[in-house]
């Protein structure tokens, strides 16, 4: 029975994976290529262009989402919720306050929307108010959840996966699809439904990178002394990420 578990594990392990870098990768080249080459474009390249362009991008990205998202919360189910001893240590167990703590992990995308809708609709705001809400859930993993240090670092992850799959499915995708349609009938594309999907498209490039750091970063002994260290390894993944945007505005084509 133990062949099997691990042989199951190592195969949505690998799918996990491999869907990861489809679905990131898309995401990259859409924040970090596609936006600064779109301006570029007039309007009759565009309309020739994005309709055959991004349904196809879209695709990939979407399916790499939802595929990655799956084998990921099948995972954390095998490896985490079926071994108490990985989530809580030697002497920690399943109580309410794990319970919650899970619940909220999944439930997540749901607070993050209204939030990021209304309070921290700025940028500015928005950032500094990530590494504040990142914060806040470690040590809520930590003290009422009572899981260790690979528990909630994962947890933190499993809540900026299933938040990006959210967005991808159900903010960016629906909006995309009409910007896409408009442009191909040469019309001007809604800009409220630009800003979303541009927006929330950001926000997942954020999340991207510290959530890169607790899918491999689970053996980082130095790393777990204190589930602040966690949250400032998020700040420093928002940190290059606005430093790569930066970046990316000066690479030029030939």
């Amino acid at each position: 029975m133990d062949t099997v578990m691990n042989l199951i594990e190592s195969i949505f392990r690998w799918l996990h994976v491999f869907f990861g870098v489809i679905w990131i990768g898309h995401l990259y080249f859409f924040n970090w290529v596609n936006a600064n080459f779109n301006p570029t474009m007039d309007a009759e390249t565009k309309k020739k262009v994005v309709p055959e362009l991004m349904p196809r991008a879209l695709y990939w990205f979407r399916w790499g989402a939802a595929v990655t998202w799956i084998t990921g919360f099948f995972l954390l189910g095998m490896v985490y919720y079926m071994n108490k001893m990985v989530m809580f240590g030697p002497n920690g167990s399943w109580g309410a306050g794990a319970g919650i703590m899970v619940i909220l992990t999944f439930a997540a995308p749901f607070l993050y929307d209204i939030l990021y809708s209304s309070a921290l609709k700025d940028p500015q705001q928005g950032f500094f108010g990530g590494i504040v809400i990142a914060t806040v859930m470690l040590l809520l993993f930590y003290y009422v959840g009572g899981m260790e240090f690979r528990a909630y670092t994962i947890h933190l992850g499993a809540m900026f996966g299933t938040t990006m799959a959210f967005n991808v499915w159900f903010r960016i995708w629906p909006a995309q699809q009409k910007i896409i349609t408009a442009t191909k009938n040469g019309e001007a594309p809604d800009a409220a439904l630009v800003a979303l999907a541009g927006a929330r498209s950001k926000h997942n490039t954020y999340m991207s990178v510290p959530l890169l750091f607790t899918m491999i970063g689970q053996h980082s002994t130095w790393a777990a002394v204190h589930p602040l260290l966690v949250a400032v390894i998020v700040a420093v993944g928002f940190g290059m990420v606005y430093h790569i945007y930066e970046r990316a505005k000066g690479v030029k084509g030939f």
